[in-house]
C-alpha cells in the first residue's frame, strides 16, 4: 500500500508521512479490538495457534483494505493543500485537526463494535446497516442501556493522549512538491481502492469452521460497508439457481397436502384451495409475537437458570404445545413476514420492509375474509422497520403507541415502547370494541419489554430491572396478567391465544447457521376447545398461520409456503432458518445452507449446542429441494405473483365427510400422539374439544 512511497522524491515523502501516522495507528486499533473481542467470545473461539494465526493474518489483511477508504479524507488533504500552506503553522493545525477528528473517528468505531459484539457476538452487519436508518430507537436504546457520556469523555481524553504522545509522526515539510507529482501517489491509491472493491468482498474470510474466528478476522468498518452494499440481494444473480420449471414443480410437489388442491394447471402458480369438512369455528385469535423470547429460556426446555417462566412453563400442560418449532431468521421482522405471508426468508431485506410489497397475501386477509376485524398492535412507533407501512397495506389496521390516550396510565415505557401490560391494555381495548360491534377479531401483538435495556415496571417480578432474565421474567408476568384480565371477558371462552416468538435472543454460534439458536417455543391456548397435548414434530415458523387456519377447520384460497403440520404426513415436515445472506433448509438432521457466490454448504446440526458436521457426499436431492422453494418465493415476489388477487376472497366450497375421506391418503391418516396416550383425532379433523377439566389457569 505505502510501497510507492519510499522510492519518491524525499519531499514527496514528507508530504505524505502522515499516512504512515493513520496507517500504523489503525492497525495497532484493530488488533487491540481483536484481542478485546476475542477474549468476550471465550470458549467459543478456541485459543490455538491456528485460529490465532487466521484471525491477526487475515484480520490484518482486512484492516489494510479498510485503510485504503478511510485514509481518504487525510489523503485528499495531503493532495491539494498548496506547498506554501500546507508548511504554515495555519497548514499544521488544519492536519492536526483532520488528524484528532479521524482518530476519535476510530476509536468511536472500535468502542461501538465491542457493544455490538457483546449483543449479537459477530462485526458490524446487516443489523448495523439496518438500525442505522432508525437513529432515535436505537441512539435511544444505546442512551438507556449503557453511561454514553462517560464513555464518550472517556473516548475524547484517549483521543487527546495519543495524539499528544504520537504528534511527531505529523510534523511534515515539503519544499515545493508540484501538483502533477502528489497525484501519482493518489492516483496508486485509487487504483489500489478500486482493486479491493471487486478482489475481496466480506465472506472471502469465512473459510473457516468456527463462526467465531471468522468473524473475528474481519474488520468491522468493511464489514459494515459490505453489508451495505448487500442489502438487497438478487436471488437469481447471487444463488444456486435450478430452470424455473424444476423449481415449480419441485416447490408445487412439495405444496401438495391432503387439505389442497391446485386451483389451475399454471406451473407457475401456487394458488391452492384448503378445504375441510365440517363447519369452521369462528374464534376469536390473539397472536402474540414475543420479543426474543428463546425456547431455552423455558424450564420445559431444560432452562438452567433460575425460574424465570413459570406461568409459561405451567401454560405448556395446559395449550397446543409445539416442542420443535424453528424461526425463520434472527430479525423481528423475519418473525412478522413469516407469520404474516408464510413464506420462506429472501435473502437480503426482509419483503416487510421491500419496495412494492403492497396487496400481498396475507394471514389478515384470511381472516378478514371470514368477517374478522384484523388488528397489528405495537408498543412502539410502527415506523420502525416498516411495520405500520406494510401492515396498514396489506390487510390489517395498525394500532401502535400513537393510539394509547394521554390520559392512559402507563407504567414503564422506553425507546422501544411501552411496558408489555400497556401493550396488552391497548390490545384490550381493541378486543372490547371489535367485540361490540359483533365482529371476531384477529389481533397479532408484537411485544418490545424483552429488549435492551430490559427496563420494566417496579414490583413486578423479584429478577433485575434491566438485566435479560428480568426481562424474560416480566414477559412472562405480563402474558399471564394478559390471560388472567381477558378471562374476565365474555369473549374469553371463543378466543384463541397463539403465543411464539419473532426470534431468538441470541444469534451467535460456532456454526454458520447455529440451528439452536433459531429454536422458538409455540403455545395454542384455547381450554374450552382445543385439549392440553404436546406435538414434537419439526415445523418452520411459516407453518404457525396455516396450522392454526386449520385449526380452526378454515376453507379458503392460499398462496402460503408453510404446511398444516397437523394434518400433513409424518416426514415432510422442513424449516427455514436463515440470515439475510445464508439460506438454511433443515429436514430431518440434515441442514442445507445456500450462501452468495452459487456457495452450498450442507452438514448434520447438533440441536442442543447448534455445533455441525460437514455432510460428505452432499445429498443434492436435499440442496435441489432447498433451492427451489428460496428460488421460487424470491421469484414470486419480484414478479409480483404474490400479490393478493379478487379470486383469492371467493368462498371456498367444504369437504363433505365423504369427499374428505376419499382425498386422504393412508399417509396422510398419520398424526401426532394425543395426550395422555389417547389416540389424536385423524388427520383433516380439528381437535375435539377439550372438557372443562383441562381448563387450568395458566
Amino acid at each position: 500500500m505505502f510501497a510507492t512511497l519510499p522510492s519518491s522524491p524525499p519531499s514527496l515523502r514528507q508530504r505524505f508521512r502522515p499516512l504512515w501516522w493513520l496507517g500504523i495507528l489503525y492497525v495497532v486499533i484493530g488488533a487491540l479490538t481483536r484481542i478485546v473481542l476475542w477474549k468476550m467470545s471465550g470458549a467459543n473461539a478456541p485459543l490455538t495457534i491456528g485460529n490465532l494465526a487466521y484471525a491477526f493474518g487475515i484480520g490484518l489483511c482486512y484492516d489494510l483494505i479498510a485503510l485504503l477508504y478511510l485514509a481518504w479524507p487525510m489523503l485528499l488533504y495531503l493532495w491539494l493543500a498548496p506547498p506554501r500552506f500546507y508548511a504554515s503553522r495555519a497548514g499544521q493545525w488544519v492536519l492536526y485537526v483532520l488528524a484528532l477528528l479521524l482518530l476519535y473517528g476510530l476509536l468511536f468505531v472500535a468502542a461501538a463494535e465491542l457493544v455490538f459484539w457483546e449483543e449479537f457476538s459477530a462485526r458490524f452487519n446487516f443489523i448495523a446497516v439496518d438500525y442505522l436508518v432508525y437513529t432515535t430507537e436505537v441512539i435511544g436504546n444505546i442512551r438507556e442501556s449503557y453511561p454514553i457520556g462517560r464513555w464518550l469523555g472517556f473516548l475524547v481524553l484517549a483521543t487527546l493522549l495519543i495524539l499528544l504522545v504520537t504528534r511527531r509522526g505529523l510534523r511534515t515539510r515539503d519544499s515545493g512538491t508540484k501538483l502533477r507529482r502528489r497525484s501519482k501517489v493518489v492516483l496508486v491509491w485509487l487504483v489500489l481502492t478500486v482493486l479491493s472493491v471487486f478482489a475481496v468482498n466480506g465472506s472471502v474470510k469465512d473459510q473457516m469452521a468456527n463462526a467465531y474466528v471468522n468473524e473475528l478476522a474481519g474488520n468491522g468498518i468493511y464489514q459494515f460497508f459490505a453489508a451495505f452494499r448487500s442489502n438487497h440481494l438478487d436471488y437469481a444473480r447471487f444463488y444456486k439457481s435450478l430452470p424455473d420449471e424444476q423449481a415449480f414443480k419441485l416447490v408445487r410437489e412439495g405444496l401438495q397436502t391432503p387439505d389442497a388442491s391446485y386451483v389451475g394447471t399454471d406451473p407457475h402458480d401456487l394458488t391452492r384451495e384448503i378445504r375441510h369438512s365440517g363447519p369452521e369455528q369462528h374464534l376469536n385469535v390473539v397472536l402474540i409475537s414475543v420479543e426474543s423470547l428463546s425456547a431455552d429460556f423455558l424450564k420445559t426446555f431444560g432452562a438452567s437458570h433460575g425460574e424465570i417462566t413459570p406461568h409459561l412453563d405451567a401454560l405448556v400442560g395446559q395449550s397446543l404445545f409445539f416442542d420443535r418449532v424453528y424461526a425463520n431468521g434472527t430479525r423481528t421482522v423475519r418473525g412478522l413476514e413469516a407469520l404474516s405471508l408464510s413464506i420462506p426468508p429472501t435473502p437480503g431485506d426482509s419483503l416487510i420492509k421491500a419496495h412494492n410489497n403492497e396487496n400481498l397475501l396475507t394471514l389478515g386477509d384470511i381472516f378478514n375474509d371470514h368477517g374478522y376485524q384484523s388488528d397489528f398492535v405495537y408498543g412502539g412507533y410502527g415506523y420502525f422497520d416498516n411495520m405500520n407501512a406494510f401492515f396498514s397495506h396489506n390487510g390489517y389496521r395498525t394500532v401502535d403507541r400513537s393510539d394509547i390516550p394521554k390520559s392512559a396510565t402507563i407504567h414503564s415505557a422506553n425507546v422501544w415502547g411501552v411496558a408489555d401490560e400497556d401493550l396488552y391494555t391497548l390490545a384490550l381495548g381493541q378486543m372490547d370494541e371489535i367485540h361490540q360491534q359483533g365482529k371476531p377479531f384477529f389481533l397479532h401483538i408484537m411485544t418490545t419489554s424483552n429488549h435492551r435495556p430490559f427496563t420494566f415496571p417496579a414490583n413486578r417480578v423479584p429478577q433485575k430491572n434491566g438485566s435479560r432474565e428480568g426481562a424474560v421474567a416480566y414477559t412472562d408476568w405480563s402474558i399471564a396478567d394478559f390471560i388472567e384480565r381477558a378471562r374476565a371477558k365474555p369473549y374469553f371462552d371463543d378466543t384463541v391465544f397463539v403465543i411464539t416468538a419473532d426470534h431468538d435472543a441470541s444469534s451467535a454460534g460456532r456454526s454458520s447457521v447455529p440451528i439452536n439458536r433459531y429454536h422458538i417455543p409455540l403455545w395454542i391456548y384455547a381450554p374450552k376447545h382445543f385439549p392440553p397435548q404436546r406435538i414434537n414434530r419439526l415445523m418452520s415458523q411459516m407453518d404457525i398461520a396455516p396450522t392454526l387456519l386449520g385449526l380452526l377447520n378454515f376453507n379458503y384460497r392460499s398462496r402460503f409456503f408453510g404446511y398444516d403440520v397437523l394434518r400433513v404426513e409424518p416426514g415432510r415436515e422442513r424449516a427455514f432458518p436463515a440470515t439475510y445472506e445464508k439460506l438454511g433448509y433443515l429436514h430431518g438432521d440434515l441442514l442445507s445452507i445456500l450462501e452468495p457466490k452459487q456457495r452450498v454448504e450442507q452438514v448434520h446440526p447438533d440441536f442442543d449446542s447448534g455445533d455441525a458436521t460437514p455432510n460428505v457426499p452432499i445429498d443434492q436431492s436435499q440442496v435441489d429441494q432447498a433451492v427451489a422453494y428460496y428460488q421460487v418465493a424470491a421469484y414470486l415476489f419480484k414478479h409480483g405473483l404474490l400479490v393478493r388477487k379478487p379470486a383469492d376472497s371467493t368462498t371456498v366450497t367444504p369437504l363433505t365427510p365423504a369427499a374428505a375421506a376419499s382425498s386422504s391418503t393412508p399417509a396422510a391418516s398419520s398424526s401426532a400422539p394425543a395426550p395422555n396416550g389417547s389416540s389424536a383425532a385423524p388427520a383433516g379433523t380439528a381437535p375435539a374439544p377439550a372438557s372443562a377439566s383441562t381448563a387450568a389457569t395458566p
